[in-house]
């Protein structure tokens, strides 16, 4: 069973999204500028000086953050 804090990340994870995809729709940020956002993201939750405890944790987070780099979930790209 899932938990309220589950929800609450997805809920979080969405609204990011959209907000990306809004600043690249407005021209507020590039599409380089969102990756690099998420490269950032990804690489703190790689390299972060936890106990044993939190390093799956972390790791997971990271393998989330490079899988929508590597969807293109976060820009909308023309098709093609």
């Amino acid at each position: 069973m899932r938990s309220e804090q589950d929800f609450s990340g997805m809920a979080a994870l969405a609204i990011c999204e959209s907000m990306l995809l809004a600043m690249n729709d407005h021209k507020l940020l590039a599409e380089r500028e969102i990756m690099g956002i998420l490269r950032d993201a990804a690489k703190t939750h790689e390299t972060a000086a936890v106990t044993d405890g939190e390093i799956e944790a972390h790791r997971s987070v990271a393998v989330l953050i490079n899988r929508i780099i590597a969807g293109g979930n976060s820009v909308r790209r023309p098709p093609g």
